[in-house]
C-alpha cells in the first residue's frame, strides 16, 4: 500500500485533513506514470475498500453495466448512461465522482454536476469509437448544407448520449436534446412536435430502429449522411424528402451482430428468445423477439420465467453477469465470437485503485473538465433530456 495512504488510514484521517491534502497537491490530468498497481496484486480488493472507506461520503463511484465485475463490485450506483447521468445530476454532496465508464459519460457528469464537484475517469484511454465518429466540424458542415437547402430551420438535432461534449453543445445551441436508448422514443416524439425533420447523431442504428419500429416512420424516409462524401453521399432530393437524417456512425460491439447470428441461434436452441439492444442493425432488430435498452434487457431477464432460453445481443460483460445472476435461466451470447467493448474494458481494478489511492494521498488525477462555453450549451441539451416525461 502507498505509504501516504497507509498513514492516513492508520491515523484515521478525517474529511478536513483529506481536503487540505487534496487542495495542496491537486494534479489534474495526471496519467498512470508508472504507479499503476500490478493486476496480479492479491491486495487490490482490500486496497480499493480501504481507499473508498477513507474517502467516505466525499466520493461516489458510478459503474456502467458494461464494466468488469471487479470494478462493478465497488460501484455505489450501477446503470446505463441515462441512469448514471441522472445520478450525477441528483448528487450535490459528493465532492468527487469516479466514473467507471467511458469519456463521454464522464464529460456529461462534469456538465451536470456543480462547480465544486470533480469527475474522475480512472483511465483516460477509456473512450468510445461511436462518439469519435461525429466530429464537430463535420456536423457543422452538414448543418450548413441543410441551411443552404432551406431545411435547417425545419430540422432539430437529437444526439445520442454516446457523443462528445462538443456535439451535445452543438445540439443544445440549435434547439435539440440528448437521448439515450432508454428514452430515444420520447426524445424523437418531442422533436417531431417541434420540427419536420430530425438530424440524429451519431448512431444511425438507434435512430433508424427507433424511428421505424417505435414511431412507424417509413424506412425509405430515413437517409444516412456520410460525412466523408460530398453532400453526405445524398442527392438534394433525398435530403429534402427525408424525415430522419441519420449520421453514419455505429457501435463497434452492437454492430457485430448479424441476421445470421439470429438464424444460427434459433436453429441451435429451439424455443430461444432473442433479446437485443437497439444499437444493433435493423435486420437484427426486426428479427429479434425483444428489443430494449440496457436497463430493459436487465429487467426482461429478471422477470423471465425459470427455464426460459435467451440469446442476448449486447456487451459481453453484461451478458455474463446476467447468466451468473440468473442460473435458473438458459442465457447465451448472441454472437459465437467473443467480443467485449475494448474501450470500456480499459477501466480495471488497478486503475480504480490507483485513482482512489491517489486522491486519498492528496493527488487529484484524471479529472474530466469541460470548458464553460461548451458545457453551457451541452447542459441545455442534457437538461432537456432529463425533463422529458
Amino acid at each position: 500500500m502507498d505509504m501516504s495512504l497507509q498513514k492516513l488510514l492508520l491515523l484515521g484521517a478525517d474529511s478536513g485533513s483529506l481536503a487540505r491534502g487534496i487542495d495542496l497537491a491537486s494534479e489534474r490530468g495526471v496519467s498512470c506514470d508508472g504507479q499503476l498497481p500490478a493486476a496480479s496484486d492479491p491486495d487490490l480488493v482490500a486496497r480499493a475498500l480501504a481507499a473508498k472507506t477513507a474517502l467516505g461520503s466525499r466520493a461516489m463511484i458510478l459503474g456502467h453495466h458494461y464494466q468488469r465485475d471487479e470494478v462493478i463490485q465497488f460501484a455505489d450506483i450501477t446503470g446505463d448512461s441515462f441512469k448514471l447521468a441522472q445520478a450525477a445530476a441528483d448528487n450535490r454532496e459528493a465532492e468527487f465522482i469516479f466514473f467507471c465508464g467511458v469519456h463521454f459519460m464522464a464529460e456529461s457528469a462534469d456538465i451536470l454536476t456543480s462547480e465544486n464537484q470533480k469527475v474522475i475517469l480512472p483511465d483516460l484511454a477509456a473512450g468510445c469509437s461511436m462518439a469519435d465518429m461525429a466530429a464537430l466540424h463535420q456536423v457543422k458542415d452538414c448543418w450548413k448544407r441543410l441551411g443552404e437547402l432551406g431545411v435547417a430551420d425545419q430540422t432539430l438535432p437529437i444526439t445520442y448520449m454516446n457523443s462528445t461534449a462538443a456535439i451535445k453543445s452543438f445540439t443544445g445551441k440549435n434547439g435539440g436534446a440528448v437521448c439515450t436508448s432508454s428514452n430515444a422514443k420520447r426524445a424523437l416524439t418531442w422533436a417531431f412536435e417541434k420540427a419536420e425533420k430530425v438530424l440524429f447523431l451519431p448512431d444511425q442504428h438507434l435512430g433508424r430502429n427507433t424511428a421505424v419500429q417505435e414511431l412507424g416512420i417509413d424506412l425509405d424516409k430515413c437517409v444516412v449522411w456520410n460525412p466523408w462524401k460530398p453532400n453526405g453521399g445524398l442527392t438534394d432530393a433525398q435530403i429534402l424528402d427525408a424525415t430522419m437524417i441519420l449520421w453514419r456512425g455505429h457501435c463497434s460491439v452492437h454492430g457485430r451482430f448479424s441476421r445470421e447470428n439470429v438464424d444460427t441461434v434459433r436453429a441451435a436452441l429451439p424455443g430461444v428468445q432473442v433479446l437485443v439492444h437497439p444499437e444493433c442493425k435493423h435486420e437484427v432488430v426486426t428479427a429479434a423477439d425483444v428489443v430494449g435498452s440496457t436497463e430493459k434487457i436487465i429487467q426482461t431477464i429478471a422477470e423471465a420465467p425459470a427455464g426460459s432460453k435467451w440469446a442476448i445481443g449486447t456487451e459481453l460483460n453484461l451478458v455474463q453477469r446476467l447468466a451468473n445472476t440468473y442460473p435458473d435461466k438458459d442465457i447465451h451470447f448472441l454472437d459465437k465470437t467473443i467480443c467485449y467493448c475494448s474501450t470500456m474494458n480499459r477501466i480495471d481494478l488497478p486503475h480504480l485503485v490507483w485513482a482512489l489511492e491517489s486522491l486519498v494521498a492528496g493527488r487529484l488525477v484524471n479529472q474530466i473538465s469541460v470548458d464553460t462555453q461548451t458545457a453551457s450549451n451541452a447542459r441545455v441539451a442534457l437538461e432537456r433530456m432529463l425533463a422529458l416525461p
